[in-house]
């Protein structure tokens, strides 16, 4: 029999900026490729891709971040195309998308459960992304009859030669002076964190402590340094590609482009130093929040957080319970799982380094304190996570 001629796939995602959002998405795309046993080329995202080979289009479908003029090229010589850049100008693509307003309500609802009650968002100004993250955050809040302050910028103004460098710096420092602490903020993606960040320091705003900041998309570097780390929602973007490509493939086949497009929930939200501590109003405790969060790698107790707040510990005791409605030993205990929970996924450790570095007396100390908070213990958790 004859062998079956494989598809022909141009992927044009942009991978050489090195992002995790477009290299995720590529691996996503080219492992389907792979079952679906495709010849697929990495490609750029000019229409130029697309000619004429002995009467037939160079490829049979095409994944990309689609442009206005790649979409008018393959639509005249009819060669399928799912698009993966929702801020494309160009409309009435198929396409798969992920769900950033399932984010807005992730984010709003860890920075709820971390004890702020008041909120902010920072993101850009005409983009698709941003409008449903706003929408998702801001509804969430409602909800819990919360609000929350908005900064704004054009995405131009930072990008390419960064003309409105200048004007950026100076509004978030602005919109910094007018917040009433502490205060939760959700960010469009992790690099506007860092801007954020850099932002907060000379104000002597402490992050987690004065500020909670959460961003999204989980781009590993940047997360991971400096410090704080920062507390980000990972958007599940293999997947995306993956689903993408296997709507390509349904339309190679004959069927009917969907009217909308689909959309990927996000894996989840991975905790980390901008996020550490449980906002409180009460000067005292929220000071004393802040050591206990510094101190984790230490072996600390309850009264050594009352000396050096120069309190007594039953009146520390009492602020505590009044103001985030848990013990000081609980905070100490939560900080501590917070840590180890990081080094476990971030690092190879061994349990023993690992319980030392948290505070813990002994790795079996950790081990029965681990277990009995997360339901397994910290060598299951390992596994599960990385």
């Amino acid at each position: 029999m004859k062998r079956r001629k494989a598809k022909r796939v141009a992927i044009a995602l942009e991978v050489e900026w090195g992002y995790k959002r477009h290299l995720e998405t590529y691996a996503g795309c080219q492992r389907y490729a792979d079952e679906a046993g495709w010849d697929c080329s990495i490609t750029p995202t000019t229409p130029k891709l697309l000619r004429m080979e002995n009467g037939k289009p160079s490829f049979d479908g095409i994944l990309a971040r689609a442009t206005p003029p790649l979409a008018t090229v393959a639509k005249r010589m009819n060669v399928p195309l799912v698009n993966l850049w929702l801020n494309s100008p160009t409309q009435n693509l198929p396409g798969v998308f992920a769900d950033f307003e399932a984010s807005g309500t992730m984010a709003a609802e860890h920075l709820i459960g971390r004890g702020f009650k008041r909120f902010g968002y920072l993101g850009f100004l005409r983009d698709k992304d941003a409008r449903l993250q706003l929408t998702g955050f801001h509804n969430r809040l409602k909800g819990e009859g919360l609000r929350c302050t908005t900064h704004r910028f054009s995405r131009t103004s930072v990008t390419d030669k960064a003309q409105g460098w200048k004007t950026f710096i100076d509004g978030l420092g602005k919109w910094a002076d007018s917040w009433e602490l502490p205060i939760g903020i959700f960010v469009v993606n992790d690099l506007y964190c860092r801007y954020l960040n850099d932002v907060c320091r000379p104000k002597d705003l402490h992050v987690s402590q004065d500020v909670g900041i959460v961003g999204c998309s989980n781009e590993p570097t940047i997360c991971a340094s400096p410090p704080p780390t920062l507390t980000s929602i990972d958007l599940n973007h293999e997947q995306i590609g993956y689903r993408a490509a296997s709507l390509l493939d349904r339309i190679m086949k004959g069927a009917s482009p969907p009217q909308t497009p689909e959309l990927a929930p996000p894996i989840g939200l991975i905790p980390r130093q901008s996020t550490d501590s449980h906002a409180a109003d009460d000067p005292i405790v929220s000071a004393a929040l802040r050591f206990i969060a510094e101190s984790t790698n230490q072996p600390i107790k309850v009264i050594d957080v009352a000396n050096e707040m120069g309190i007594n510990r039953r009146t520390l005791e009492r602020r505590f319970s009044e103001s985030v409605g848990r013990s000081i030993a609980g905070e100490i205990t939560r900080f501590r799982l917070a840590r180890a929970k990081r080094q476990l996924v971030e690092s190879g450790s061994p349990l023993k380094t690992v319980a030392r570095e948290c505070g813990f007396r002994n790795t079996d100390h950790f081990h029965k304190v681990f277990a009995r908070a997360e339901g397994i213990t910290p060598t299951q958790y390992r596994k599960q996570r990385q």
